[in-house]
C-alpha cells in the first residue's frame, strides 16, 4: 500500500504540561501517528482522511496562556519510510526485550522484537507501549490465548507469541496498521498470530486469557464491557494510552463489568493498568 500523508508539526510554548494534552486532543481526529519533539510533538494523517478546516475543533489552539505554532507539508511514502529508518532506534525492555528494526543488529536477548514500524503506533518508544510491554512481560503467557486489540505494528501481539501463547489474535481498524502488522508478524516468524482488519472484537463468548488494548479513553471506555465478555475467568486485561486524570473513570468502567485493577503504572502523565476478571 502506498498514500501520501499530511504532516503536522506543533511548536508550543511552554512545552510542558501543554505537548501532552494537545495530543489528547488531536487523538480525536484521524492522525495515525505521533512523536514528540524537542519543541512540541508531529502529527500525520493520511491525505484521504484529510479536510478543510482539519484542525477547528482543537480547542487548546485558542488558549491564551501558551503559543502554538505550527505548519503542515504533505509527505510522500518514501520520504516517511526513509524518516523511520533513519530516526528509529532499538529500545530495551527489562532486561529480557529489546526492540529494534531488521537493519539493527541483534542483541542476543531472550525475546527480540522485529519492528517495522512505518505509520503504524507502537515501537516501545512511547510511553503506553512501554509500559504494556513491561506489563506484559510480568506474565505468564505459556498455552495461553491473547488478544491484541488495536494492535497498530503487533508489537504486543508478537511479545505473546515469543512469550510462548498458543494463539494470538490482532485486530485493529486501521488498513495501514493491519498490513504493517502482518510484515512485522512474518518478521519475527510467529506462525501463530492472525492479524484482522475490524473494529470490534469478533468472538462473543469468553476466549481470552489476556487482553491488551493501548489505544484511548474513548475508545477502552466504550470497548470495556465487550473485553470483559470475552476475558476468562481469572483472565489479564492490560489497558493504556489514558492520562492520570482519566484513572479514577476508567477505574469506575472496569468495575462495574467486574474487573478489578491489580497493578498501576505510570510514566510522565500516561498511564496503564493490570485488570483481573475475577
Amino acid at each position: 500500500m502506498t498514500q501520501t500523508y499530511i504532516g503536522y508539526y506543533f511548536k508550543i510554548s511552554p512545552k510542558s504540561p501543554w505537548d501532552e494534552i494537545l495530543l489528547a486532543q488531536l487523538q480525536d481526529l484521524p492522525f495515525e501517528s505521533f512523536e514528540m519533539s524537542e519543541t512540541g510533538l508531529n502529527a500525520y494523517v493520511a491525505e484521504k482522511n484529510h479536510f478543510e478546516s482539519f484542525l477547528s475543533s482543537i480547542s487548546l489552539l485558542e488558549n491564551k496562556e501558551l503559543k502554538i505554532e505550527y505548519t503542515s507539508r504533505s509527505i510522500e511514502p518514501e520520504n516517511w519510510n526513509t524518516k523511520w529508518e533513519k530516526a528509529f532506534e532499538p529500545i530495551e525492555i527489562n532486561s529480557d526485550c529489546v526492540i529494534r528494526a531488521d537493519f539493527h543488529p541483534s542483541f542476543n536477548k531472550q525475546y527480540e522484537l522485529l519492528i517495522n514500524p512505518k505509520m503504524s503506533f507502537g515501537t516501545g518508544h512511547h510511553q503506553t507501549t512501554h509500559m504494556m510491554l513491561e506489563l506484559a512481560l510480568s506474565l505468564s503467557l505459556k498455552k495461553k490465548m491473547a488478544l491484541d486489540m488495536g494492535c497498530g505494528t503487533g508489537i504486543l501481539a508478537i511479545l505473546a507469541s515469543k512469550m510462548g501463547a498458543e494463539v494470538v489474535d490482532a485486530i485493529d481498524c486501521d488498513p495501514w496498521c493491519v498490513e504493517n502488522a502482518k510484515e512485522n508478524v512474518t518478521k519475527n516468524q510467529c506462525q501463530n498470530i492472525t492479524v484482522t482488519l475490524s473494529q470490534k472484537i469478533l468472538k462473543k463468548v469468553p476466549s481470552y486469557d489476556v487482553i491488551f488494548a493501548n489505544i484511548n479513553r474513548n475508545v477502552l471506555l466504550e470497548q470495556l464491557p465487550y473485553y470483559a465478555k470475552v476475558l476468562r475467568p481469572k483472565g489479564s486485561l492490560l489497558l493504556s494510552g489514558f492520562y492520570k486524570e482519566d484513572i479514577s473513570i476508567v477505574k469506575e468502567r472496569c468495575n462495574r463489568f467486574g474487573l478489578q485493577i491489580v497493578e498501576t503504572k505510570q510514566k510522565e502523565s500516561w498511564c496503564a493498568l493490570h485488570c483481573k476478571n475475577e
